[in-house]
């Protein structure tokens, strides 16, 4: 394959990229192969991955951040209880709605994050071993049936 045709293939995709590795060192046996593979993939995971965490991170903070609003708001309905009794309902309901609006600005933030943050991990999972099997597929063609050649002439 010329030098042009695997720049074309190693941008196409992250599959590429470690199609690519492998085919370049294909010359220097099977084990640098799959190593030059094995340490592509991991370069190209990691690059997949690298949104994951701020996903994961803000699907984990919103509810907490919403409990810290509900009981912000809830101590504010307690300093007005002890400051004016509960005779006042229009200062009660305002601290309780704050807690009640920041429960649900939370939940609403973490629901459609988490489902993303989880659609998204399956993906690459589902992609990871989509490449391990093109990689493994790629290593035998270039070597799996040298090594059997070899092995039945000897």
């Amino acid at each position: 394959m010329s030098a042009e045709k695997m720049k074309e293939v190693r941008k196409s995709s992250p599959l590429g990229r470690i199609i690519v590795a492998g085919l370049s060192n294909a010359r220097h046996g099977r084990e640098i192969m799959k190593e030059s593979i094995q340490e592509t993939a991991s370069q190209v995971i990691h690059e997949m991955e690298r949104f994951l965490t701020a996903l994961g991170t803000i699907a984990a903070i919103t509810p907490l951040l919403g409990l810290l609003g509900t009981v912000i708001g809830m101590i504010k309905v307690f300093t007005e209880i002890m400051a004016q009794g509960t005779g006042n309902a229009s200062v009660l309901a305002g601290g309780i709605s704050e807690a009640l609006i920041t429960t649900a600005a939370g939940l609403a933030v973490a629901i459609p994050t988490l489902i993303f943050h989880r659609h998204f991990q399956r993906k690459i999972d589902s992609l990871v071993v989509e490449m391990e099997q093109q990689a493994v597929k790629l290593v035998e063609m270039v070597h799996g049936e040298r090594e059997v050649e070899q092995d039945g002439k000897e």
